[in-house]
């Protein structure tokens, strides 16, 4: 039996996930917030805390049931930068923090185009790239400081085993420092003046090596356990289907960000103004994507007042074409530059009503994901939406397509645990109820008034006077 303890920080919390990979369950799972620390330079992430918890919990799964092997998975958009020491040359900036849009005409000039990176230019600290020429402008000493830049799962491989590189699924996750088709850095490295201290692009199966002697003391594991390269947390969902289905096929990785990602689709023109993009997955192939942030979504509209919905609070919101129309968090996703706004009636906080209407517009947002990047098949429906059964029906009704849940409580756990063993097996996914025909005709009028509101939105005539 092998025993993977998989680290997994996503963008709401960090995790330890062990899965038992003869069965690819996960025996245990333990997470801590992954609480942003509002202090000087800038917005960072608590790497220190993370540490530290990482710590306690490998010791605690080890003396409860063995680590074999260790591998990794976090959220994109984050790097780090080491100095000469092997240390931190500044703190991990948050990538929703706002000041790299201060320096954002400039940055556009030296960007590659999407032709070459695949990434959209998007807002924040969201494209990699944008992030490293803010901090170096904000902080003129800091580039002379960095040694060594390399992507945040590696990060975390790198302080187990002092073994510095990155990996090409999130140099490929709108870094604008990978260009997918040339399979090699971007432009943009030598135009940032990175060009020597990018650490190696590795696949995210390689051994890194094994853990530091510090490690093994802290954590009780055998000195000679292994480390895997790790891999980006959407990939790291795919993965497990990569390797076990015939395309075409669509994997919805959910969590903070909703992702899709197409396998063997209908061949389509990207559009980066609708946050379409190239991921990378764990074979070094361009993946067409599309994502917007739905599980921050959701928390806002539910404003921590979830009520699971009854039957007859899905009936009364399909009966009254209760609808919650994009974008609820803007600058991102499909439609980016979109307000939300109810149709319908608003349903109160705190009520069944609101948490389906809630569940269909995630849905609905998800599809028109899938739409945009030639989407055929059947649908999996990674991490925590596959619980929401309405969401999975509604996005079936959407699409046309059966909806498979997977069951995991982490959905990147399993995909990450699959670099250190490759199972040629993959647990079928329970297959969602299929979608009513009023489900059918909800998601076609919800997709009416979306193209009527876009059609308002480019009429350049101007108002009639009435008469």
């Amino acid at each position: 039996m092998t025993h993977v303890a998989v680290i997994d920080i996503g963008k709401t919390n960090a995790k330890l996930a062990l899965v038992d990979t003869e069965t690819m369950t996960e025996r245990a799972v333990v997470t801590r917030p992954n609480t942003v620390v509002h202090g000087p330079p800038w917005p960072h992430f608590d790497v220190a805390g993370h540490w530290r918890f990482l710590l306690d919990a490998l010791g605690e799964v080890h003396r409860t049931y063995g680590v074999s092997a260790i591998s990794v998975t976090t959220h994109g958009a984050a790097g780090v930068l080491l100095d000469q020491t092997g240390g931190l040359a500044a703190p991990v900036l948050d990538y929703e923090h706002s000041g790299p849009d201060a320096l954002a005409e400039a940055y556009n000039t030296l960007r590659p185009p999407f032709e070459e990176t695949g990434s959209p230019r998007l807002p924040g600290g969201l494209n990699l790239g944008a992030q490293l020429h803010w901090m170096f402008a904000t902080d003129p000493g800091l580039r002379a400081r960095v040694a060594t830049c390399l992507t945040y799962p590696q990060y975390w491989g790198y302080r187990l085993t002092g073994v510095a590189a990155s990996d090409v699924s999130s140099l490929g996750c709108h870094t604008d420092l990978w260009a997918p088709k040339a399979r090699a850095f971007s432009t943009l490295v030598e135009r940032l003046g990175l060009a020597g201290k990018m650490a190696p692009a590795r696949s995210a199966f390689d051994v890194l090596g094994c853990i530091l002697p510090t490690v093994a003391r802290e954590t009780g594991l055998p000195r000679e356990t292994p480390v895997h390269c790790g891999i980006h947390d959407s990939n790291a969902s795919l993965l497990p289907h990569i390797l076990t289905r015939e395309p075409p096929f669509s994997v919805v990785s959910t969590g903070t960000w909703v992702i899709a990602l197409a396998i063997g689709g209908v061949a389509t023109v990207l559009d980066p103004k609708r946050d379409t993009l190239i991921n990378v997955d764990a074979l070094g192939a361009p993946v067409p994507s599309a994502r917007f942030m739905g599980g921050r979504a959701f928390e806002t509209v539910i404003s921590g007042l979830p009520a699971p919905p009854s039957p007859d609070d899905v009936r009364h919101v399909l009966d009254r074409l209760i609808m919650l129309l994009p974008s609820v968090v803007q600058g991102s996703g499909p439609f980016p530059e979109r307000a939300a706004r109810w149709l319908g009636g608003e349903p109160p906080l705190g009520r069944g009503a609101r948490t389906a209407a809630a569940s269909f517009h995630l849905a609905l947002m998800t599809a028109t994901c899938l739409d945009l990047i030639g989407h055929r098949g059947p649908i999996v429906v990674e991490g925590p939406f596959g619980a929401n059964a309405v969401f999975c029906q509604m996005l079936s009704a959407a699409t046309g397509s059966p909806v498979a849940a997977s069951d995991g409580r982490t959905g990147t756990s399993q995909g990450a645990a699959m670099l250190v063993d490759a199972k040629p097996h993959l647990r079928r996914p329970t297959v969602t109820i299929p979608p009513t025909a009023q489900m059918q005709d909800y998601a076609r009028r919800w997709q009416m008034s979306v193209e009527e509101e876009a059609r308002a939105d480019q009429d350049p005539r101007p108002p009639r006077s009435g008469r």
